[in-house]
């Protein structure tokens, strides 16, 4: 036995040994730098932050590198980290209406107050690819347009002045903290927002187009969709107030659903809500999905049996964390259990064998 974990010791640092190798590559080929990564795969480094809990596009940038690639062992890089983490204190709320926006779209006014801003997005590319970026590299862009300065209204207030929509419903309980408590059923509609936006965006991508082809009751427009820079405050109690602290780069989706009223509302709009890390629109308009269809408790509607309704079936299955550890602990070694089953097997078949020479 004592010759087995001595070898198996040798085996597992050979095997990092060789996954540090694999991760450099070819060593002709110049090596790939963190700050490369940052700034030309923004948004893979805004997933890892998003899913991650932690916004440091640096470290973000580190963690894809040392996985090769894989975002999910990226998150877990970030997840890992962040619990060595002091906690010095909460931020205040974000205020997204005073967001110096970058993007901004509605798919349900035409006529936005406070404007369309296409900005920085693949919607109106032709997906073909460019293979001038192999050949002869990138030619230079032009300067970025400066962010809208400025207060920008969120579009659903509008709707709101003529109770079109419902009204937001503002909760004074403070929210759970998941990277600190773990999670309780039923969950606090906050607490569900937090675990969609750290859940996989595959996941949540899935569940959300679930809802649109009727399972679910999500027929949704996006009212709004904006990315942008926030300011982010704290109250510092020896100094009596708030000061801003740094900025952070948001997606923020509402989505706009109908509702044919309940005993106690009249027919209206009602909203579905997402906000992620960084641009990260795709993952955004997902959580505003889900979030909807996880609603129908909450605004007196009945449970289809859609997954995405299922508070459990969402809440318990969406993070890639625990999902990638529960799924790849099976490839670690099970030596004894499986010889329990197979004695299991061997007995099984004996007996029926037996059965089947007594019958004969």
């Amino acid at each position: 036995m004592y010759v087995a974990v001595k070898g198996g010791e040798r085996a597992i640092d050979n095997a990092h040994a060789f996954l540090a190798e694999e991760r450099r590559g070819d060593p002709e080929v110049a090596e790939i730098g963190t700050d490369q990564i940052r700034e030309q795969l923004r948004l893979a480094v805004n997933r890892v932050m998003a899913e991650g809990s932690l916004y440091d596009p640096d470290l973000a940038a580190l963690a894809i590198k040392q996985a090769r690639g894989d975002l999910i062992e990226a998150v877990f890089l970030i997840r890992a980290y962040r619990t060595t983490l002091p906690r010095l204190g909460y931020a205040k709320p974000v205020d997204t209406a005073q967001m110096a926006v970058t993007r901004r779209i509605s798919a349900t006014f035409k006529d936005a107050p406070g404007g369309q801003i296409l900005g920085p997005t693949f919607d109106y590319t032709h997906r073909l690819l460019d293979f001038t970026l192999m050949a002869n590299g990138e030619a230079p862009t032009a300067p970025l347009v400066p962010a809208k300065p400025g207060a920008v209204p969120h579009i659903t207030t509008f709707l709101g002045q003529d109770g079109l929509i419902e009204a937001a419903r503002p909760d004074d309980t403070a929210p759970s903290d998941l990277t600190r408590e773990p999670m309780e059923l039923p969950a606090s509609r906050a607490t569900r927002l937090q675990a969609i936006t750290r859940g996989d965006e595959g996941f949540i991508l899935s569940l959300a187009y679930s809802t649109q082809r009727g399972y679910g009751r999500t027929h949704a427009f996006v009212g709004e969709l904006r990315i942008g820079m926030v300011a982010v405050e704290m109250d510092i109690p020896e100094l009596g107030f708030a000061i801003c602290i740094g900025e952070v780069e948001v997606t923020e989706c509402e989505t706009v659903n109908q509702f044919k009223g309940s005993k106690t509302e009249p027919p209206q709009f009602t909203r579905g809500y997402g906000l992620t890390f960084g641009q990260n629109e795709r993952k955004s308009i997902a959580m505003s999905l889900v979030d909807r269809a996880l609603r129908w408790k909450e605004l007196g509607e009945d449970f289809t049996g859609a997954p995405a309704q299922d508070e459990e079936f969402v809440l318990m299955h969406a993070d890639n964390v625990q999902a990638t550890g529960f799924l790849e602990h099976i490839k670690l070694p099970h030596y004894v259990d499986f010889q329990s089953e197979l004695e299991l097997i061997r007995k099984l078949r004996a007996e029926v064998l037996a059965q089947r020479e007594a019958a004969e």
